[in-house]
């Protein structure tokens, strides 16, 4: 009966990631392809509604699974925060599928106007759906999107580590979505040049799947020709750790003690 019970559990939280990072991807991908290949907006749309996106997506799975919805953040309470090792692999796939059938979505219903704006999908419009050294136009290498990549996801860490965290001043009134949407917002505005802030392998890789699968001969690689799908996956999850570990050693040794429960929201008092 424990084992039934545990399965359900872990079956929630798997539909919570999967769902709360699809959500996240129709909302950030989709403002790409509207933007890049719609030509409505601007990169003040990217980043609101990537905001929103993670906004949302964290409404959705919070409750159920911590709304974890980024592998680097997984790892990095696995690390710091005592969530499941063994949970670790389940919940990297669930975010992975729910941003890849995401990006399927975006694709499918942004066919016409891909087609229009660039009818061989080539590396011009793979940028909808994942990043590119220097936005595929400015001179960065990929050593230098790596080194974007993990200080942009230590920030990420950091700042969720902070904002998450009942010792400290957690945002009230179940705002701590709203905030961390703010804080993604806030990368894409400093931090988006480089590497076009993914900060999160299942966003960068779900995304460039799809794309591959559907056409895009290019999904691999950079504009120099050279395999770059590495980067957004190996930076995140080197950033995140060394962000985590910041807030770990010099914030969390200075704060009062108590117990807190893993990579999950609080219950209501009484529950």
């Amino acid at each position: 009966m424990a084992d039934g019970t545990s399965r359900k559990v872990l079956l929630g939280e798997l539909a919570a990631e999967f769902l709360g990072t699809m959500v996240l991807i129709l909302f950030g991908v989709g403002v790409v392809a509207q933007v890049v290949a719609g030509g409505l907006g601007d990169h003040d749309s990217i980043t609101w509604a990537w905001g929103f996106g993670v906004t949302f997506g964290v409404y959705i799975a919070a409750r159920l699974s911590g709304a974890h919805l980024n592998p680097a953040v997984t790892v990095a309470l696995a690390c710091f925060k005592g969530f499941h090792w063994a949970k670790v692999p389940f919940y990297i796939v669930a975010q992975t599928l729910g941003a890849f059938v995401a990006a399927l979505l975006v694709r499918w219903n942004y066919t016409e106007v891909l087609a229009k704006f660039d009818p061989g999908h080539t590396i011009k419009s793979q940028f909808v759906f994942s990043t590119l050294p220097g936005n595929g136009a400015l001179p960065i290498s990929e050593l230098g999107a790596l080194r974007d990549q993990i200080i942009g996801t230590a920030i990420l860490l950091l700042l969720i580590f902070a904002v998450t965290d009942l010792l400290n001043t957690p945002p009230g009134a179940n705002l701590a979505p709203v905030v961390i949407g703010f804080l993604v917002v806030a990368i894409g505005m400093a931090w988006g040049t480089d590497a076009g802030y993914a900060i999160n392998p299942a966003r960068d890789f779900g995304p460039r799947l799809a794309s591959y699968l559907t056409g895009y001969g290019t999904a691999w690689r950079d504009q120099y020709g050279n395999l770059y799908w590495w980067v957004p996956i190996v930076g995140p999850f080197i950033g995140g750790v060394v962000g985590a570990a910041v807030y770990r050693f010099v914030i969390s040794p200075f704060l009062p003690t108590a117990e807190q429960e893993p990579g999950r929201v609080p219950a209501p008092e009484g529950e």
